[in-house]
């Protein structure tokens, strides 16, 4: 799995996002075991030491746990899973609303062509 990485924040928390969001769409369960460090770095093109950093910034966010001999694991405590889900929400919000701002809408703007925009999706789905 490739990754199309930007040059606006380091690699490794590039690839910790990934997993955070692979996480939260349920493509990755609590105690699900993730790559060894090195067949990540061979599946996203990047050097180990940048997959090493990655699961120690996950580890040290509460999102993984390294179990000595065995590897690295998502987390099972669901009330940290929960956490996580709602900063990335609020994350998602914060940028959404910024960028609008930046533009001149106001919050009614906002707020109304979310809704219309929800309105013409299907189940939360982009059109």
């Amino acid at each position: 799995m490739k990754d199309d990485f930007h040059t606006s924040s380091p690699i490794y928390l590039q690839l910790a996002e990934r997993i955070n969001r692979q996480i939260i769409r349920k493509e990755l369960h609590p105690g699900d075991k993730l790559p060894s460090v090195r067949m990540m770095a061979v599946e996203s093109h990047v050097n180990p030491n940048t997959v090493q950093r990655t699961y120690s910034e996950l580890e040290r966010m509460g999102i993984v746990e390294s179990r000595r001999g065995q590897g690295t694991f998502i987390t099972e405590d669901q009330e940290r899973l929960n956490r996580l889900r709602e900063e990335l929400r609020l994350q998602e919000i914060q940028a959404f609303s910024q960028s609008m701002f930046e533009m001149g809408f106001t919050p009614e703007e906002i707020i109304n062509g979310l809704k219309d925009y929800l309105n013409k999706s299907e189940g939360g789905k982009a059109p």
